[in-house]
């Protein structure tokens, strides 16, 4: 073999720089030794490494799968839920479809925890086509209302009511991510959403019975349109069909890898931001995308054991967070901006309540047990007290609402009473010294006390104490709710 000069000189000039060039090569070795490091590309991952997709590991597989698993788990779960309520018109939750407004009953027995101090008016907001106008009637200054905007992602972006902006009325225009029209004159505010697809709900403070007629009048006045109803104009040309995917039932959510084919499909209502494309590009590069299912009957089988791995890590993060708040969840709430990128704190208040207000607007304690440590149940008697100048600092109201357990739905009682709110006050007894002490109990209690009485079932039992529009002293954790204390054996 003939040996090609490398410049002027003989056929041995070549020899040094051969040998200069295996020095450097064994430098590198000794480098990516010292360092840890691989030099083995990932496209050329073989073995257990490889699940076939050229520039992905198996490690990176699993980081993707659970970085995805807690972006991704408020946005499949809200989907969920847009499905049941407009979409499936089979499902027992279904209320009314796109852009159209439906209202709870003020004792809805069937609900799983209901406000019925606040009943609801909601509706699901497609922006796909064009934007969407609310009109909120104007009402009494004493009567609480708050309207929710929250996106796919989870975040609440948006409020109107008594805390913002008052009980006047307005007109507001919901315009969506991919919207360029101009913004007509006349709206009260013009309401950005980052996702096609929102949820609205309103909650309306009711009085009792003899105010049904005036809440159901005012629960009239929501209106919900497309800007070319509203405009009496031709509407906007329809957006392009949806094959809506079947969501996996919630009970296997946490451990089905459906999860990730849904996680996909509801992107392409998602426009990606910028604050997020390289995570987007993450997810895209193990398929997660809206053009077809990552998860098929060909799926690598090594790519199917570490995205079930990923999604796996990802749950337990969200376990041990959840476990760490130790109860106090209101944080998990708000905006893109009190958020940022948390999103680990998102999908943790996605498990713990999807929906959840931010901690401005209300915050709630959930009482399952008594001062003991014990369940509460009918077979006992309870009281509630709150000491003297002890109520619930709030601007709006409070209540304690009473659900039976396990279904966390309204107890049948023979007064048909399930909260003891703010505004029975005149009508509650108080202690000689100025206390207020609710009896919660199965049997009625004597004559003096049952304007006090919140009815129990028989069984086991939970109290909500809801706050409204609650004041420093209760978001600074300064104000403590009390404990239930069980009355005799």
């Amino acid at each position: 073999m003939r040996i090609r000069r490398a410049g002027v000189g003989s056929s041995t000039g070549a020899l040094p720089g051969l040998f200069l060039w295996l020095r450097g090569v064994a430098a590198l070795a000794l480098i990516a030794g010292a360092s840890g490091c691989s030099f083995t590309s990932p496209d050329a991952a073989t073995g257990s490494q490889y699940v076939g997709i050229d520039g992905v590991t198996a490690p990176e597989a699993q980081r993707i799968a659970k970085e995805a698993y807690i972006y991704g788990y408020p946005m499949v779960a809200n989907y969920q839920a847009i499905h049941a309520a407009s979409i499936d018109t089979g499902n027992p939750q279904y209320k009314a479809p796109f852009n159209t407004i439906s209202h709870a009953p003020p004792q809805d027995m069937a609900a799983v925890a209901p406000s019925v101090d606040a009943p609801e008016s909601s509706a699901v907001l497609d922006l796909r086509a064009e934007p969407v106008v609310i009109r909120v009637p104007p009402m009494e200054s004493r009567r609480y209302f708050s309207l929710r905007l929250r996106d796919l992602y989870g975040y609440n972006f948006a409020y109107v009511g008594s805390r913002v902006g008052g009980n006047g009325g307005g007109r507001y225009l919901v315009v969506g991510p991919r919207w360029n029209g101009a913004e007509p004159p006349g709206f009260t505010k013009v309401i950005r959403a980052e996702t096609e697809l929102v949820s609205m709900t309103a909650r309306t403070q009711w009085f009792g019975a003899a105010d049904l007629p005036h809440l159901k009048r005012i629960q009239a006045g929501y209106k919900v349109q497309p800007l070319s109803a509203y405009l009496r104009r031709k509407p906007a040309p329809a957006p392009a069909a949806v094959a809506w995917l079947a969501p996996e039932p919630p009970a296997q959510m946490r451990s089905s890898l459906e999860f990730y084919n849904q996680l996909g499909f509801v992107l392409q209502f998602a426009p990606v931001l910028h604050s997020e494309r390289t995570l987007r590009k993450r997810l895209d590069s193990l398929r997660i995308r809206p053009d077809a299912p990552v998860v098929t009957d060909t799926l690598n089988p090594r790519l199917r054991q570490v995205m079930r791995e990923g999604m796996h890590d990802g749950q337990n993060d969200i376990d041990k967070h959840r476990v760490a708040l130790a109860g106090k969840t209101d944080t998990l709430f708000g905006d893109r901006q009190t958020l940022r990128h948390d999103y680990l704190a998102r999908a943790t208040g996605a498990q713990v309540d999807l929906g959840g207000d931010n901690r401005e607007e209300a915050m709630a304690t959930v009482l399952a047990t008594d001062a003991a440590g014990q369940p509460l149940d009918g077979a006992h008697s309870y009281t509630l007290r709150f000491a003297p100048r002890g109520l619930p600092p709030v601007n709006a109201f409070w209540s304690v609402t009473l659900y039976r357990m396990p279904g966390r739905q309204l107890a049948p009682n023979p007064i048909g009473r399930h909260a003891i709110d703010a505004a029975m006050l005149p009508t509650l007894k108080r202690d000689r010294d100025g206390g207020l002490t609710l009896r919660i109990q199965h049997q009625a209690p004597g004559k003096g006390d049952q304007a006090n009485w919140l009815p129990a079932p028989a069984g086991p039992f939970m109290l909500t104490l809801r706050y409204y529009w609650p004041q420093p002293a209760l978001l600074d954790g300064a104000w403590q709710p009390p404990q239930a204390q069980r009355v005799g054996p």
